[in-house]
């Protein structure tokens, strides 16, 4: 990874995790000071919580590319340690699938005269959970380049001894 391209990401990374900060802050303050009455028509504070833990799990996964970047630029990237952010960007974004599928929910009772919205988000939810699996998938190739790397790292040792 070139230097531009790892400082490109980690702006990107910089002000999404600002953004989602700020917007978290007034949403919290929103549903605690009580300044935004509902009106009824939807139940505005369980999709405020889920929004806020929806950008709670963007930001994890957002940390775990930090460190995941962190570790490609220090060649560290092909070990185990890296597969427990792997590990946190596939659970946030199961995370935030599970959130989707509850708004989902929320949402299914407005929509009885077009239930159509409803099937698309319900394929919405759907297409998040294939993007963790993508992710799986990545994760098994890091696996086998791993095995792969101590497997090098053993002969290597034991052509050194013969030498």
């Amino acid at each position: 990874m070139g230097k531009l391209t790892v400082r490109a990401l980690r702006a990107v990374v910089v002000v999404v995790l600002v953004g989602t900060v700020f917007v978290q802050a007034l949403m919290v303050w929103t549903l605690f000071s009580g300044s935004d009455p509902e009106d009824g028509s939807l139940p505005l504070t369980a999709l405020r919580v889920i929004t806020i833990l929806g950008m709670l799990s963007a930001q994890v996964a957002l940390i775990c590319v930090w460190r995941l970047v962190t570790m490609v630029r220090r060649a560290t990237v092909f070990s185990h340690a890296a597969f427990r952010y792997v590990d946190g960007v596939i659970g946030s974004i199961v995370g935030a699938a599970v959130l989707w599928f509850a708004v989902t929910v929320i949402n299914a009772p407005g929509q009885r005269d077009d239930p159509g919205v409803t099937v698309i988000m319900g394929g919405i939810g759907v297409a998040i959970l294939g993007v963790a699996l993508i992710v799986l998938v990545l994760r098994m190739l890091l696996a086998q380049a791993v095995a792969r790397d101590i497997e090098a790292s053993q002969m290597q040792a034991e052509l050194n001894e013969v030498i």
